[in-house]
């Protein structure tokens, strides 16, 4: 039998986990263990890509109207403050629900920026996928769009980009024309696009009294869907007290129907008589809310009333992420 070679073992890159290269899943992890990337160091780098961060926006300004506008709010844009300042040459980075054609982000002529917020991303991060998104749009070429991909697992997230101390103020559209500042030299493809979204957009206001509450129109009835920041199992008891007492709706004809869960947060969702207009659940809202807030700092247990309130709001939760 020939006699097996002596294995030489040479001395191990030392690298501490963040410093391991990024190379191909098969190939020989960097780090010298002599297993392939993807069964050492890819291993935990493929685990953080994926992991699904449950509230994607907390601790960015405006939390509550990040949530309603990737998911209820049908047009409407938001200037974001970036943490070091607008690079040279952009004069402005736009936040919009959605874009022409569903592009993440596009650079304008201009040199503005507009970040898409409706896309689907790639990995379980909203946050740090969109803040790539923005990295790289900011670095475009104006007059193009930026297409979409999976964020690196030690990328930034917003909450590193956009200033902490800036103001979130979204203005909610009828439509989606602020997609093309001069609407004569659009592309038939924008245009189409452009007449497309306009036909689907359901009519939406941001209540001025309360954070975070969208009243929108539809066919049948309208609609007061209300983005809340507060625990939900502390939220569902202070709304199951109300509902118990008589004291959920926001006047005659309206009724808490249940509520959403998005994005780790909580939407409570009441139906209006088709003829209630937003300025209408204007004063209704902020009477809820002081009715709320003694709802919530309560804390005896709940009633046999109050926990059969709580079992249906429990019922009609949907979950939309």
């Amino acid at each position: 039998m020939a006699k097996k070679r002596p294995q030489t073992k040479g001395k191990r890159p030392q690298f501490s986990d963040g410093e391991v290269p990024v190379v191909g899943a098969r190939e020989p992890c960097p780090c010298g263990s002599g297993r392939r990337y993807k069964a050492c160091h890819g291993r935990a780098a493929a685990h953080a890509v994926t992991e699904l961060v449950q509230r994607p926006f907390e601790g960015l300004p405006g939390e509550c109207d990040w949530v309603a506008l990737r998911e209820l709010v049908p047009a409407a844009t938001v200037e974001l403050p970036l943490k070091d300042g607008l690079p040279e040459g952009v004069p402005s980075v736009t936040l919009a629900t959605v874009l022409p054609m569903a592009w993440p982000a596009l650079r304008r002529d201009d040199g503005s920026v507009l970040l898409g917020l409706q896309n689907d991303t790639a990995s379980g991060d909203i946050s740090r996928d969109l803040a790539d998104t923005l990295r790289r749009a900011l670095e475009a070429q104006p007059g193009t769009p930026v297409q979409g991909r999976r964020a690196p697992a030690d990328g930034p997230r917003l909450q590193d980009v956009l200033d902490p101390e800036g103001a979130f103020e979204p203005v909610v559209h009828e439509g989606f024309e602020f997609w093309v500042p001069d609407s004569e030299n659009a592309t038939p493809e924008v245009t189409a696009s452009l007449e497309r979204a306009n036909a689907a957009a359901i009519p939406t206001v941001r209540l001025r009294g309360v954070d975070a509450a969208y009243w929108c129109e539809t066919p049948d009835k309208n609609h007061l869907r209300w983005v809340m920041p507060h625990p939900e199992e502390q939220l569902l008891d202070a709304l199951a007290r109300l509902h118990a007492a008589g004291a959920s709706s926001l006047g005659e004809g309206t009724r808490l129907v249940g509520s959403f869960r998005a994005h780790g947060l909580t939407v409570p969702v009441w139906d209006l008589p088709t003829g209630m207009t937003a300025q209408d659940v204007e004063k209704p809202a902020a009477q809820f809310a002081e009715r709320l807030d003694v709802a919530l700092a309560a804390d005896t247990p709940l009633t046999p009333d109050e926990r059969r309130a709580r079992g249906g709001l429990t019922n009609r939760q949907v979950t939309l992420s």
